[in-house]
Protein backbone atom coordinates (compact mmCIF):
# COMPACT_ATOMS: atom_id res chain seq x y z
CA UNK A 1 0.00 0.00 0.00
CA UNK A 2 1.15 3.58 -1.25
CA UNK A 3 2.46 5.98 1.77
CA UNK A 4 1.94 9.30 0.29
CA UNK A 5 3.84 10.14 -3.17
CA UNK A 6 6.71 12.03 -4.57
CA UNK A 7 6.67 15.32 -6.32
CA UNK A 8 6.57 13.56 -9.60
CA UNK A 9 3.50 11.43 -8.53
CA UNK A 10 0.70 14.42 -8.16
CA UNK A 11 -0.99 15.30 -11.33
CA UNK A 12 -2.66 18.74 -11.07
CA UNK A 13 -6.38 17.81 -11.24
CA UNK A 14 -6.52 14.35 -9.79
CA UNK A 15 -9.08 13.62 -7.32
CA UNK A 16 -7.69 11.20 -4.61
CA UNK A 17 -10.95 9.71 -2.40
CA UNK A 18 -9.63 9.08 0.84
CA UNK A 19 -10.76 5.42 2.12
CA UNK A 20 -12.25 4.32 4.77
CA UNK A 21 -14.19 7.39 6.71
CA UNK A 22 -14.20 8.11 10.12
CA UNK A 23 -17.30 7.72 12.41
CA UNK A 24 -17.58 10.52 15.21
CA UNK A 25 -18.09 8.97 18.80
CA UNK A 26 -19.31 11.17 21.56
CA UNK A 27 -16.14 9.97 23.70
CA UNK A 28 -14.13 11.33 20.34
CA UNK A 29 -15.51 14.78 20.89
CA UNK A 30 -15.18 15.31 24.83
CA UNK A 31 -11.74 13.78 25.21
CA UNK A 32 -10.57 16.33 21.77
CA UNK A 33 -12.48 19.39 24.00
CA UNK A 34 -11.20 18.16 26.67
CA UNK A 35 -8.06 17.63 25.51
CA UNK A 36 -7.74 21.07 23.66
CA UNK A 37 -9.36 22.92 26.93
CA UNK A 38 -12.38 23.52 24.55
CA UNK A 39 -15.21 23.38 27.41
CA UNK A 40 -18.13 25.22 25.18
CA UNK A 41 -20.94 23.77 26.27
CA UNK A 42 -22.24 23.10 22.53
CA UNK A 43 -19.97 20.19 22.61
CA UNK A 44 -19.97 18.79 26.14
CA UNK A 45 -23.85 19.83 27.43
CA UNK A 46 -26.19 17.53 25.72
CA UNK A 47 -29.04 19.38 27.88
CA UNK A 48 -28.00 22.97 26.75
CA UNK A 49 -28.03 21.80 23.28
CA UNK A 50 -30.93 20.34 23.00
CA UNK A 51 -32.75 23.32 24.40
CA UNK A 52 -30.84 26.52 23.56
CA UNK A 53 -29.45 26.28 19.89
CA UNK A 54 -30.65 26.17 16.92
CA UNK A 55 -29.26 22.16 16.31
CA UNK A 56 -31.20 20.51 19.13
CA UNK A 57 -27.86 18.58 20.04
CA UNK A 58 -24.32 18.48 20.83
CA UNK A 59 -22.02 19.56 17.50
CA UNK A 60 -18.78 18.29 17.28
CA UNK A 61 -16.07 20.50 17.90
CA UNK A 62 -14.85 21.67 14.31
CA UNK A 63 -11.00 21.34 14.74
CA UNK A 64 -11.87 17.52 15.60
CA UNK A 65 -13.14 17.19 11.95
CA UNK A 66 -10.45 19.46 10.62
CA UNK A 67 -8.02 17.11 11.98
CA UNK A 68 -9.69 13.59 11.20
CA UNK A 69 -9.88 15.24 7.61
CA UNK A 70 -6.21 15.64 7.78
CA UNK A 71 -5.37 12.21 8.76
CA UNK A 72 -7.60 10.83 6.48
CA UNK A 73 -5.72 12.56 3.93
CA UNK A 74 -2.04 11.65 5.16
CA UNK A 75 -1.95 8.40 3.07
CA UNK A 76 -2.66 9.58 -0.52
CA UNK A 77 -1.06 12.99 0.19
CA UNK A 78 1.56 14.28 2.56
CA UNK A 79 2.68 10.49 4.22
CA UNK A 80 5.76 11.46 2.66
CA UNK A 81 5.95 15.46 3.37
CA UNK A 82 8.72 16.76 4.70
CA UNK A 83 6.76 19.65 5.54
CA UNK A 84 3.14 21.11 5.80
CA UNK A 85 3.87 24.96 4.83
CA UNK A 86 0.61 26.40 5.06
CA UNK A 87 -3.09 25.92 5.90
CA UNK A 88 -4.47 28.67 3.52
CA UNK A 89 -7.97 28.36 4.70
CA UNK A 90 -9.77 26.48 6.78
CA UNK A 91 -13.72 26.57 6.41
CA UNK A 92 -16.84 24.85 8.27
CA UNK A 93 -19.37 24.94 6.76
CA UNK A 94 -22.25 22.35 8.18
CA UNK A 95 -22.35 20.98 11.73
CA UNK A 96 -21.22 17.36 12.41
CA UNK A 97 -23.15 15.37 14.90
CA UNK A 98 -22.09 11.99 17.38
CA UNK A 99 -22.21 9.59 15.34
CA UNK A 100 -21.66 10.94 11.69
CA UNK A 101 -19.40 9.36 9.41
CA UNK A 102 -16.62 12.07 8.00
CA UNK A 103 -15.48 10.98 4.14
CA UNK A 104 -12.89 13.33 2.48
CA UNK A 105 -11.30 13.51 -1.30
CA UNK A 106 -8.51 15.76 -1.64
CA UNK A 107 -7.81 17.72 -5.41
CA UNK A 108 -4.22 19.15 -6.70
CA UNK A 109 -4.76 22.50 -7.45
CA UNK A 110 -1.28 23.53 -8.50
CA UNK A 111 2.48 22.17 -8.04
CA UNK A 112 5.77 23.69 -8.51
CA UNK A 113 9.42 22.90 -7.99
CA UNK A 114 11.36 24.64 -4.84
CA UNK A 115 13.27 27.12 -5.69
CA UNK A 116 15.81 27.13 -2.92
CA UNK A 117 16.58 22.99 -3.15
CA UNK A 118 16.16 20.51 -6.14
CA UNK A 119 15.02 17.69 -4.41
CA UNK A 120 11.74 19.04 -3.69
CA UNK A 121 8.73 20.43 -4.60
CA UNK A 122 5.27 22.51 -3.47
CA UNK A 123 1.74 20.69 -3.71
CA UNK A 124 -1.19 22.73 -3.60
CA UNK A 125 -4.41 21.19 -2.49
CA UNK A 126 -8.09 21.21 -1.39
CA UNK A 127 -9.45 18.33 1.01
CA UNK A 128 -13.59 18.95 1.03
CA UNK A 129 -15.01 16.70 3.98
CA UNK A 130 -18.54 15.54 4.04
CA UNK A 131 -21.17 13.12 5.97
CA UNK A 132 -22.19 9.77 5.12
CA UNK A 133 -25.25 11.64 3.79
CA UNK A 134 -23.34 13.62 1.37
CA UNK A 135 -23.39 17.07 3.25
CA UNK A 136 -20.34 18.87 2.47
CA UNK A 137 -19.18 20.11 6.37
CA UNK A 138 -15.52 21.29 6.03
CA UNK A 139 -13.01 22.54 3.41
CA UNK A 140 -9.67 23.26 3.68
CA UNK A 141 -6.39 24.09 1.26
CA UNK A 142 -3.19 23.86 2.27
CA UNK A 143 0.49 23.50 0.59
CA UNK A 144 2.65 20.81 1.55
CA UNK A 145 6.85 19.95 0.31
CA UNK A 146 7.00 16.99 -0.71
CA UNK A 147 10.06 14.99 -2.12
CA UNK A 148 10.93 14.27 -5.49
CA UNK A 149 11.75 10.94 -6.05
CA UNK A 150 15.60 11.36 -6.33
CA UNK A 151 15.79 12.59 -2.35
CA UNK A 152 13.74 9.75 -1.24
CA UNK A 153 16.18 6.95 -3.34
CA UNK A 154 19.19 9.07 -1.79
CA UNK A 155 17.17 8.62 2.07
CA UNK A 156 16.31 4.76 1.64
CA UNK A 157 14.07 4.31 -1.15
CA UNK A 158 9.59 3.85 -0.25
CA UNK A 159 10.57 2.72 3.48
CA UNK A 160 13.32 5.26 4.49
CA UNK A 161 14.71 4.06 8.24
CA UNK A 162 13.14 0.60 8.07
CA UNK A 163 15.31 -1.94 9.69
CA UNK A 164 15.33 -5.21 8.50
CA UNK A 165 15.11 -8.52 10.67
CA UNK A 166 17.98 -10.26 12.35
CA UNK A 167 18.14 -13.63 11.37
Amino acid sequence: MQFGRSYEEFEVGAVYRHWPGRTVTESDDHLFCLITMNHHPLHLDAHYAQHSTQFGANVVVGNLIYSILLGLSVPDVSGRAIANLEIESLRHVAPTFHGDTIYGETTVLAKWESTSKDDRGIVHVETVGYRQDGVVVCIFRRKVMVPKRNYLDSRGGDQPGRPEPLR
